[in-house]
């Protein structure tokens, strides 16, 4: 190797060493930065010597330069290359920056000696903040790139208003670093006000990122509290920079409420507490999701997608179909213009808000997803009585070329019936098995039927009414009771009637004698028959409207001993939910299923009924009513009479029997027991199932019992052993409910009482036995007592006799002869004075009767004496007494003393 090799090499050698050295300090300064800015906030003792460690590296330092510098000078004066000097010219020139909210933007080109390098450059950028470096960052130019602008670009975590911040820029290339460097500063915002201020104002943060806001004192201030309001982070940190500038990191994890969130900065200004704040907005980056495009017109797309949250966010999120923007406002949808033709297609969207960006996707063959318009102007072409012919139109002229499949929706009275058709642009339907006179709203939608993509939008309804018809046949039932028959039919309702319903025909006749009909014609829905139940009778009725008759509906009537007749077990039943809940063993008679009815068990309302063909059902009706009791019935439908299977009783929900309801018929007592009766409660006034009854005493102290029964049909109770005193009674019935319906009474209880009762009702009986032995003994003895106190009286013979008597005192006797019952007197003792005589009559003191005989007796006065008696010589004769012949005191006289009592009747005479 010659001489000038060998120097050459080593030149080289030294300049390597020289530029690893520098490298090397530029990492040590660099670290040295980085030092400072993590050591910031250490104690007073840790700055001072982080002070002294730096001023010894920049000693260092300027030494490393200055060796570096002289090695190059000799080097180049010793080799003569003057190339090598331009090279070591490269380095960067005209730098600016610019900022926008807390973005750093770099600018600058290249010394032109740079172009003499063919290697690539590298850029070194360090920024500081105030006086502190903040960051590094390298940029590489590549040899092609040199010779023009070059752009950097950087956010600070600071707002570039609250303090400076530098940019130093220096270049390296190969193993040689450039001594030219450019530095540019954006001095913070200057501070004129009296107050402190907030910065950044007005800016936007996703929720949960890092901020940092400052407060900038004014001169002469002293800082006081910085504070974030509407905020529960606990992640606060306060720091100064310098002596006018203080940092309030946060972590903004909540939104206000209101439309912003407020800092607030406070200092104290010549002994005044003064504030001032700046708002930040708190919201989301966009969220859509889900892109969908299909189209509807064949000549667009059309694009929807799924609206992320709500970004709380003034400026509203802005969106784009294929680089095309779309409109304002669009939430969810977006369409452009496009060609549509068969094949698959990337559809993209892009939504962009303060805080992000998000695209959105979608890869579809149009011609596949094709959402048709609804159809239009549905019409009818035909209307009869039960099938309609409905058409309509497209709005989109191409639908005529696709195959279409469209779906009738058929409603009527709150019930809806879907239909569907498919053809290569179906335009028409038919809707057949209508219900005559009838109303119905129908509207229609369609889709293609290849692929089934989503159906159109309903079209508007049409309304139309179908054209009347005879009824339909009536649902007929009966009951059977004593000797009559009670036919009954369910009222059409409107959609069976198909028009206004004029009257009902009922006929029937014997089963065996179908050719003698009976007939009669009502307005309202039941006959009733008197018919002999020993014979089975088949009984027809039909309804009439206006158009015509309907078909006879069929039922047979059965035996008396026989069909609903038959003896069938009665079961209580408890409902639920404001029905019965029935089930039964199935009938091998059951040849067309089951009827059960149901009726109120007391009082007269119709009969309801309902056809069924399984085992099982659940009855409600809008006549139902709680506490109230209902007979069911379950039978067997046969091509006969019905068959009985079944009865049930019970309520739909049963209810407590109200207070005071018990008639109390009686309380009795009878020494210490006292029985109380009642009269039974009525079926219409249970509103429960009466389990028993329950009676209760008390006399308000010690005597409390009760007495009680399991017999519900008992309408009486006894209570034994009772002492003396007031008791009062409250009778109650046992339901599942509970006890109810109390009523109450009261009664005294007095023994002694009850003992005279007794002893007088004793006395009466013993009186009453004794009078009626006499009464039995005087009957058995009667003639002889008759003989005894009342003797017989002859007849007296005497006829036309008339007796002359003197005296004031005069008596008529008529004397009937036992033709009818006149009153009878004893006749009168006629006395005579001594030496009278009267022909043809022998003396006696007694006269019988004369039939039809006047006469005048002369009473003799007490004194005189009467004469011999001959009461055995009357004869019948006729006397004559002539008052000249006889003396003044021989008259005859009456003597009332010997007046009797009224005599027994004419009949009892002759039985004596």
């Amino acid at each position: 190797m010659n001489p000038l090799s060998r120097e050459r090499e080593q030149t080289q050698g030294a300049k390597e060493e020289t530029f690893s050295t520098f490298t090397h300090q530029t990492h040590f300064d660099q670290a040295a930065a980085s030092r400072k800015w993590l050591f910031k906030e250490d104690t007073e003792e840790q700055k001072f010597i982080s002070t002294t460690v730096m001023k010894t590296e920049s000693v260092t330092r300027m030494i490393s330069i200055t060796f570096i510098l002289l090695s190059l000078f000799c080097h180049s004066s010793q080799g003569g290359n003057t190339g090598g000097q331009d090279v070591l010219l490269c380095g960067p020139q005209n730098l600016t920056l610019t900022s926008s909210n807390q973005m750093i933007l770099a600018t600058w080109e290249d010394d032109p000696s740079c172009s003499a390098v063919n290697d690539q450059l590298i850029y070194e950028l360090l920024v500081l903040v105030g006086d502190e470096q903040v960051h590094h960052d390298l940029v590489t130019v590549t040899p092609d790139q040199i010779g023009s602008s070059h752009l950097w670009r950087w956010t600070s975590h600071v707002a570039l208003e609250c303090v400076s911040h530098s940019v130093r820029l220096s270049v390296r290339f190969k193993n040689f670093t450039s001594p030219r460097t450019q530095e540019w500063t954006l001095p913070g915002k200057e501070h004129d006000s009296e107050n402190p201020e907030v910065y950044p104002r007005d800016r936007v943060f996703e929720v949960g990122s890092r901020a940092t806001f400052c407060c900038v004192l004014p001169a002469g201030g002293s800082y006081h509290n910085m504070k974030v309001l509407d905020n529960t982070s606990s992640d606060v940190n306060i720091r100064p920079i310098n002596n006018q500038t203080y940092l309030l990191t946060v972590v903004l994890n909540h939104i206000s409420t209101t439309s912003c969130t407020d800092i607030l900065c406070e200092a104290m200004i010549q002994n005044e507490k003064r504030d001032n704040g700046a708002c930040a907005f708190i919201g989301y980056p966009p969220g859509d999701k889900d892109l969908q495009c299909k189209t509807r017109d064949l000549e667009s797309v059309e694009c929807h997608w799924t609206v992320g949250r709500n970004t709380h966010l003034l400026k509203p999120t802005q969106y784009q179909l294929v680089g095309s923007a779309c409109k304002p406002g669009s939430q969810g949808k977006c369409s452009q213009k496009v060609n549509v033709s068969a094949g698959e297609r990337n559809w993209t969207l892009t939504a962009r808000n303060e805080l992000g960006t998000v695209e959105l996707w979608d890869t579809a063959d149009l011609m596949n997803r094709v959402h048709m318009f609804a159809p239009e102007s549905v019409t009818a072409s035909t209307v009869n009585d039960r099938n309609v012919s409905l058409k309509w139109t497209w709005k989109v002229k191409r639908y005529k070329h696709l195959n279409v499949t469209c779906q009738v929706n058929v409603s009527h009275a709150g019930t809806h019936e879907l239909t569907k058709n498919s053809g290569v642009g179906l335009d028409s339907a038919d809707l057949m098995n209508l219900i005559p006179n009838w109303s119905y709203n129908v509207t229609v939608r369609c889709r293609t039927t290849q692929h089934s993509y989503n159906w159109s939008d309903w079209s508007s309804t049409f309304h139309f009414h179908t054209k009347g018809d005879v009824p339909d046949a009536l649902d007929v039932w009966m009951k059977v009771k004593d000797n009559e028959i009670l036919i009954i039919w369910k009222i059409p309702q409107e959609n069976q009637s198909h028009g206004l319903m004029l009257d009902y025909t009922v006929t029937w006749s014997k089963i065996r004698e179908t050719n003698q009909l009976n007939t009669t014609t009502v307005t309202h829905n039941n006959v009733t028959l008197s018919l002999d139940t020993t014979q089975q009778y088949v009984v027809k009725v039909t309804a009439r409207n206006e158009i015509g008759s309907s078909s006879p509906s069929t039922i047979i009537t059965p035996h008396v001993s026989g069909g609903l007749h038959n003896t069938a077990r009665t079961s209580r039943i408890i409902g639920s939910g404001g029905g019965f809940s029935l089930s039964w063993s199935s009938s091998p008679a059951a040849s067309c299923g089951y009827i059960v009815d149901w009726c109120p068990t007391s009082g007269h309302s119709m009969v309801d009924w309902l056809r069924v063909h399984q085992t099982n059902v659940t009855i409600f009706s809008k006549n139902f009513h709680s506490g109230q009791r209902y007979s069911l019935s379950i039978s067997a439908c046969t091509r006969e009479a019905p068959l009985l299977l079944e009865t049930r009783e019970g309520y739909v929900s049963e209810e407590r029997i109200p207070d005071n309801l018990f008639t109390i018929r009686r309380l009795k007592q009878k020494g210490s027991i006292v029985e109380m009766s009642w009269d039974p409660i009525s079926l219409t006034e249970q509103t429960a199932f009466i389990q028993g009854y329950v009676m209760y005493y008390s006399d308000g102290d010690k005597n409390n019992g009760q007495v009680s029964t399991d017999d519900p049909t008992s309408t009486s109770l006894t209570t034994l052993d009772l002492t003396a005193g007031s008791y009062e009674f409250t009778l109650k019935a046992r339901t599942a409910l509970g006890e109810c319906g109390s009523t109450s009474s009261g009664v005294t209880v007095d023994l002694q009482t009850d003992t005279l009762i007794t002893t007088v009702i004793i006395s009466l009986v013993a009186v009453f036995s004794l009078l009626l032995l006499v009464t039995v003994v005087c009957c058995r003895h009667w003639a002889c007592i008759k003989q005894k106190v009342y003797p017989p009286i002859p007849r007296p013979l005497l006829t036309d006799t008339r007796l002359k008597l003197t005296g004031d005192h005069r008596c008529r006797l008529q004397v009937d002869q036992c033709y009818s019952e006149v009153d009878i007197m004893d006749a009168p003792q006629l006395l005579f004075k001594p030496g009278a005589q009267v022909k043809g009559l022998p003396s006696s003191p007694f006269r019988g009767v004369f039939s039809n005989l006047s006469y005048n007796l002369t009473m003799e006065t007490e004194d005189q004496q009467p004469q011999e008696d001959h009461t055995n010589e009357y004869q019948a004769q006729t006397l004559t007494l002539n008052q000249a012949d006889e003396e003044p005191e021989s008259h005859m006289t009456c003597v009332f003393t010997y007046m009797l009592l009224p005599q027994p009747t004419c009949n009892e005479l002759m039985n004596i």
